[in-house]
């Protein structure tokens, strides 16, 4: 997944688990959730997302549910609920935890919502997204980590979430359209591959500009059939979107 930050500073009938839940079939070995690391996370969500105006009960109990520590390299768990992007293979980040709330609350899931999530790197935001809606795509370009991603979501038991290795900044056609559509790196525009897969009402949130400078974050709600509109979200900084609709690479 991009590091995205802030400048300044059979699945259950595709039904996700209630919140606060653990994902069903979670491997036991793996995936215990002490009291440390439960309390690590509430901390987290009280001080880094609650405190900086993420309202959404639903996604702040999203980010509660879902343990950051399995989706970083055994390396970097001590510092999973840390205040900052983590690295991961392949030479990528998992973004801090505040800018996957953020993006997500901008997307509004609702229970019923189909999402694609662009550049699913460990999985992480794919899992917490998958507590908010009915269905979750991600797309990651490099094999090592939509593999890996793919099969975690699967052992702790992400059920209604896949991810496939591909290029996000095409989208994923076949299963659109989508409710709502998060792409963790920077293009030089929002794909027009993606507004097309937008369904009516549908909210695309990514950020926009240039790799070597400041980007925004936009928000962009498809109100027509080639009508959208954007907000613009604030200051961020992430990884390039690399593909044809994206960055060369």
């Amino acid at each position: 997944m991009a590091a995205g930050g802030p400048v300044d500073r059979s699945p259950r009938e595709n039904t996700p688990p209630r919140l606060g839940e653990r994902a069903s079939g979670a491997d036991d070995t793996n995936a215990v959730d002490t009291r440390a690391r439960f309390d690590e996370r509430a901390r987290m969500v009280e001080r880094q997302l609650a405190a900086r105006g993420i309202a959404d009960t639903r996604v702040l109990a999203a980010m509660r549910s879902v343990p950051r520590e399995l989706f970083v390299p055994e390396s970097f768990r001590h510092a999973a609920y840390a205040d900052r992007p983590l690295p991961i293979e392949a030479g990528q980040t998992i973004s801090q935890p505040y800018i996957v709330a953020l993006m997500i609350e901008a997307a509004a899931l609702a229970p019923d919502d189909r999402a694609l999530e662009v550049g699913a790197g460990s999985g992480y935001a794919t899992a917490v997204m998958s507590r908010l809606a009915r269905e979750v795509v991600g797309i990651e370009r490099h094999r090592v980590l939509a593999e890996r991603a793919a099969e975690r979501l699967q052992r702790l038991g992400y059920a209604n979430a896949t991810v496939r290795c591909a290029d996000g900044s095409a989208g994923c056609s076949e299963r659109a359209p989508f409710d709502a559509i998060l792409v963790a790196a920077s293009g030089p525009r929002v794909p027009a591959a993606l507004l097309a897969q937008l369904a009516p009402g549908g909210r695309l949130v990514m950020p926009v500009g240039g790799e070597h400078f400041a980007q925004r974050l936009v928000k962009v709600t498809r109100v027509g059939d080639d009508e959208f509109r954007e907000e613009d979200l604030g200051g961020v900084a992430f990884v390039p979107l690399i593909g044809t609709e994206g960055w060369p690479g």
